[in-house]
């Protein structure tokens, strides 16, 4: 999964990972649901990190579909 990437990503990089706007990958990693490293003004990911994430989100069911 992921292959293509580098073991670290940008922000940029999360949001064409998961198809995602900008304040929903900032939200994730604000809110630590992706592991990630702030150095200075930057978010730096680890692949895994998002990896994990994916995994975890398959393995849940959404609220929508639970509605």
């Amino acid at each position: 999964m992921f292959y293509d990437y580098d073991d670290i990503v940008t922000v940029e990089t999360l949001m064409e990972m998961l198809g995602i706007g900008r304040n929903s990958a900032y939200y994730l990693l604000k809110t630590n649901q992706i592991k990630s490293v702030k150095i200075g003004r930057t978010y730096r990911i680890p692949k895994k990190s998002v990896q994990e994430y994916v995994l975890n989100s398959l393995r849940q069911p959404s609220e929508a579909a639970t509605k």
